[in-house]
């Protein structure tokens, strides 16, 4: 082939070429189309971490769609209130939301497994459940009946018991406690005599400075030090049994969810997995520091006795039969996560309950120090 024919044909070749990306660029742009929604969250922006996975995840979509799906965080009351975030997905005034799905189990105690339940799973297991054991199918399957699409989007892991203006030994002391909780756990310490409220972060506090309540629970020592629990209810408990792994869910609209390119299904189910976890890292890195703060600032760490303890889980149990006996739905889901949660514990003490308490003895006999 002569030099000046190798020319034209490659001449040739390059205006088809030329011609051929003209014609695919409309087809291209038609499948990655301009996107943007609004996410109402259940969380002030002061909460940092926890209103924050809902803008890390928000970040991660527009960052693995080069800007086409804009996603945009609202704080509650913003555009609904925190406690009413749900509700406006499933009736489209937002697309999406950043909530406890607990917090709805008024609705259907359903509701509460997606987040945590008391005496239920810790963080890691939630995961297990959610991404490998079926969980996350499940739930979707549920949130169906309103309209909701919904994935694990952040975890606090396990909390703490609360904030007490007095000293709670004995079951008898919770008797009249008004306190705020969210979720199923109010349930359950309603049998012991607590007076369960739902109140939304933001509001928590001059609850208790009021005296409206008397304790409250929130998440764990970096949230509660910014709420400032500590300065009217220096009495700080532990575990927050109801809570051994919580859960946020980014909550979609299905219907605007199921009209998006596939690629940004992907997106979005990505970029909530780096959110959940990142969520978690984050609160782990900050609440031994926060904790340290807390106790210097006059906080009485207190655990709840083996009778509270033992009481509650008998409460529990009772409750979890009451419900489902005439809840069809919540028995299913209930039945599920707890044969998950008797082989997850059998596996948990053989490795790491038993690798973790070694290690806290270490740190208790000074042995961890540099």
């Amino acid at each position: 082939m002569d030099r000046r024919s190798f020319l034209r044909k490659g001449a040739l070749g390059g205006a088809a070429a030329a011609a051929g990306s003209a014609l695919a660029a409309p087809a291209i742009a038609q499948e990655t189309p301009t996107v943007t929604w609004r996410l109402t969250s259940s969380f002030p922006k002061s909460l940092d971490t926890i209103y924050g996975a809902a803008e890390t995840m928000a970040n991660y979509v527009k960052g693995m769609t080069d800007g086409k799906f804009n996603i945009q965080v609202f704080a509650a009351g913003e555009i609904v209130p925190g406690l009413q975030a749900m509700d406006s997905v499933s009736n489209g005034t937002v697309e999406a939301c950043h909530t406890a799905s607990y917090y709805y189990w008024g609705k259907d105690p359903t509701f509460a497994f997606a987040t945590a339940v008391p005496f239920g799973l810790n963080a890691r297991m939630q995961n297990a459940w959610f991404y490998y054991g079926g969980g996350n199918d499940l739930m979707n399957e549920f949130y169906a009946n309103y309209g909701i699409t919904a994935f694990p989007c952040g975890n606090t892991g396990a909390q703490m018991g609360g904030w007490f203006r007095k000293e709670i030994n004995t079951v008898e002391d919770l008797k009249g406690v008004k306190m705020r909780i969210g979720g199923f756990g109010g349930k359950v310490m309603e049998k012991l005599g607590v007076v369960p409220q739902q109140i939304a972060g933001g509001d928590i506090y001059p609850s208790l400075e009021k005296g409206t309540i008397d304790a409250t629970e929130w998440v764990g020592p970096y949230d509660d030090e910014k709420l400032g629990f500590y300065k009217v209810a220096p009495y700080y408990y532990y575990p927050g049994w109801w809570e051994g792994g919580a859960c946020l869910h980014a909550m979609f609209n299905k219907n605007a969810y199921e009209q998006l390119p596939e690629a940004y299904k992907v997106a979005l189910q990505a970029a909530t997995q780096a959110a959940n976890s990142d969520m978690m890292a984050s609160y782990d890195a900050k609440n031994p520091t926060a904790l340290k703060t807390l106790l210097a600032q006059g906080t009485q760490l207190r655990p709840f006795s083996q009778e509270i303890l033992d009481a509650c889980f008998k409460a529990a149990q009772e409750v979890y039969n009451e419900i489902g006996s005439s809840n069809a739905q919540f028995k299913k889901v209930h039945d599920h996560i707890f044969a998950y949660r008797n082989d997850a514990y059998g596996w948990w003490q053989l490795s790491e309950f038993n690798y973790d308490y070694f290690m806290m003895r270490q740190q208790a006999a000074g042995n961890l120090k540099l």
